[in-house]
């Protein structure tokens, strides 16, 4: 049995009117541990997250504070931090080099499908709306434009593998 976002919603919604603090589920690969505001000393969200058609499925908010070693694979979602931001892409240290960063957790793809051509390599040229990659979760796949016009610098996430929310993806030499 999978477990989308918007069940996990309804599961906040559901802990936000009960008399218990904490809940911990785990269902497969999924891990959700929840713990309200006068639990943990966490401020708690106003509202579950909401998402329109049209925009990409983003994590719910994850606390380190909560966070539990889990295998790589685990996934998990917990209230008590600030609202995402807009864009997953910000500008780096003093090397100059901007970040294209995981707009979520998921499985990091380079390519279309196994055995196909990455969608970008070292060396190569992005505009804004160029596909750099795809990120699944639960078989729900996004894609990742770039956002930023440059050179891709360096790729610093390997193929198939598990990437956080947020988690640099690449870096960009802008033009």
């Amino acid at each position: 049995m999978a477990i989308e976002q918007d069940d996990v919603i309804k599961i906040i919604k559901l802990m936000d009117e009960s008399d218990y603090d904490e809940l911990h589920l785990e269902m497969g690969d999924l891990k959700l541990t929840l713990v309200k505001s006068g639990a943990g000393g966490r401020s708690p969200l106003k509202e579950p997250p909401t998402l329109s058609p049209l925009e990409p499925k983003r994590p719910l908010a994850t606390s380190p504070a909560l966070a539990e070693p889990a295998p790589a694979h685990a996934k998990s979602a917990s209230r008590g931090m600030a609202p995402q931001p807009e864009t997953p892409i910000q500008m780096a240290g003093g090397d100059g080099l901007i970040p294209i960063q995981s707009p979520l957790l998921g499985t990091f793809y380079r390519g279309p499908k196994p055995g196909a051509p990455s969608f970008v390599e070292v060396g190569s040229r992005v505009m804004k709306d160029d596909t750099v990659c795809l990120i699944e979760v639960m078989k729900t796949f996004t894609t990742l434009k770039a956002g930023v016009e440059g050179r891709i610098a360096r790729i610093c996430a390997e193929n198939a593998q598990m990437v956080e929310y947020q988690q640099t993806l690449f870096l960009v030499e802008p033009d």
